[in-house]
């Protein structure tokens, strides 16, 4: 793993929780000497050197900022070898194209990939694109590893914004609403620890129902909306002050 910022720490975190590898085989690169001593005492092997990351790795994962995949992959080009090594990017944005010119030959079988934090508690939603050279077995065991820290879909590149975007990018959404929910559960009389509680137990509440039922989530609202009713007034509310024109616009701006 060359990267250990906010996603790529998060992702070393899920590797370590799932026991698909053990730590001592996992390698984190990363300038942070703080990062790095992080994930050396819970057993990972830990360099600042990326080609020493890069050169001793079956599976090579770059987790950077967007603007710094390039130097990044240019300062481990040389190391890398294709036919024995397997090449991951997690970077919003990247294109294959660009990820393949700056490696010319030397670019192994790629895989741009996008979960979400989540990934740390292995909960992420995570979008797999396998590239031009990926082989049957080395898709499979790309999903694999992230199937174990969450869910998985196979995708192509040009849904893989749209994927950013609602369980990336999502997930934050998901985190604002938890935030409104909870501060008008202090104004409903609740101390804000219990509303945060309410309002979490009640989404995880939701989650599983859908998931258990196949329910469309409009199938599970009309179980809850007596005539009349208190929930389809606060319903209708939502949706005066434009709830879900909101979040689909929200959703398409960050395309």
């Amino acid at each position: 793993m060359i990267g250990a910022g906010a996603m790529g720490g998060a992702t070393v975190e899920g590797l370590i929780k799932s026991n698909f590898f053990r730590n001592e085989d996992i390698t984190v690169s990363d300038p942070s000497e703080a990062v790095v001593d992080k994930f050396a005492r819970q057993g990972v092997s830990v360099t600042t050197d990326n080609q020493v990351a890069a050169s001793t790795a079956d599976i090579v994962c770059v987790c950077v900022k967007p603007w710094l995949v390039e130097p990044v992959l240019k300062g481990i080009k040389e190391v890398l070898v294709p036919e024995k090594q397997t090449l991951i990017v997690i970077a919003a944005g990247v294109p294959s194209a660009s990820i393949k010119e700056w490696l010319g030959e030397q670019c192994p079988p790629l895989f741009l990939v996008i979960p979400n934090i989540a990934i740390a508690e292995l909960a992420s939603m995570t979008f797999i694109v396998p590239c031009d050279a990926a082989l049957e077995h080395q898709t499979g065991l790309v999903q694999a590893i992230f199937d174990e820290m969450g869910h998985t879909l196979i995708t192509d590149e040009k849904h893989l914004p749209s994927g950013t975007t609602l369980a990336s990018c999502g997930i934050a959404y998901a985190m604002r609403y938890i935030r409104a929910a909870s501060e008008g559960g202090v104004e409903l009389g609740f101390k804000a620890d219990q509303a945060k509680e309410i309002v979490m137990q009640t989404m995880l509440g939701a989650v599983k129902l859908l998931e258990a039922s196949g329910m469309h989530p409009e199938q599970a609202i009309d179980l809850v909306t007596t005539p009349g009713g208190l929930t389809i007034k606060g319903l209708n509310e939502m949706e005066h002050a434009g709830f879900t024109s909101s979040v689909i616009r929200g959703l398409k701006a960050g395309l």
